[in-house]
């Protein structure tokens, strides 16, 4: 079920970032300019630097952009401070959400976040109300076509890995525990595979369905509201989407 529901959100990731390519380019520069504040500007020695220019080139983020933005973001007097947070809360028929934020401002992002889940039917929780319902790993997606499922399987255990999920859609998703990810990433990489999608993720331990019509469509909207936020990183949920 997991796979199945996971597979999903990354589709609905895929059809709207194909269609706001600058809005994804504009987050994981963000991302690229935390790390190499919070670590450096040298991959080799910044793994959280390493990760997030993994992640920008499987959005197809441009070679000389990743450049120019770690060389702003490690030049004298660069204005860009961004603070990581991270909001929890509930959507419609009380489906858990959590929202990662990297934010120059907090007040503006916080009534942003609350904005959006008041107006599609849900309300923003304390922290802690939701994430005890999510396990963090990291989720590396490879489409099956072409690939030998017992090979990638014994590649994947080798490597580190501590789950291989078979999805029904023809997904295989590889978890890890998160500090493993890059290990793993990078020992699957050198023997040609190639990725969906490789990062940590927030992943429910159970999911839920929403049966009523006004539910499902505020749910889809609330989800578009925050993928438009340029604030807003990721957006973790237990909805089961079919």
């Amino acid at each position: 079920m997991s796979g199945h529901s996971k597979w999903s959100t990354i589709k609905r990731k895929k059809e709207k970032t194909d269609g706001a390519r600058a809005k994804v380019f504009t987050k994981i520069g963000r991302e690229i300019s935390v790390a190499v504040k919070s670590g450096g500007p040298d991959p080799s020695v910044n793994t959280k630097l390493k990760d997030v220019i993994a992640k920008a080139k499987a959005n197809n983020v441009p070679n000389d952009n990743i450049e120019r933005i770690i060389k702003k973001a490690a030049g004298e007097g660069s204005a860009d401070n961004y603070e990581e947070i991270m909001y929890e809360g509930y959507g419609p028929s009380g489906i858990a959400v959590i929202v990662e934020a990297l934010t120059d401002n907090r007040n503006r992002t916080a009534g942003d976040v609350r904005h959006y889940f008041d107006k599609y039917g849900g309300n923003m929780g304390q922290s802690g109300c939701v994430s005890f319902m999510f396990n963090r790993y990291g989720v590396i997606t490879i489409e099956a076509e072409d690939v030998d499922e017992e090979k990638l399987m014994e590649d994947a255990l080798e490597a580190g890995a501590s789950d291989f999920i078979t999805d029904e859609e023809g997904i295989f998703e590889i978890r890890t525990e998160p500090n493993d990810l890059g290990g793993v990433r990078d020992d699957l990489e050198a023997k040609g595979y190639s990725f969906l999608s490789a990062e940590v993720e927030y992943v429910p331990s159970t999911y839920t369905k929403l049966t009523n019509e006004d539910d499902i469509t505020n749910m889809n909207k609330m989800l578009d509201m925050f993928d438009d936020n340029d604030d807003v990183q990721n957006v973790w949920h237990n909805w089961e989407m079919d």
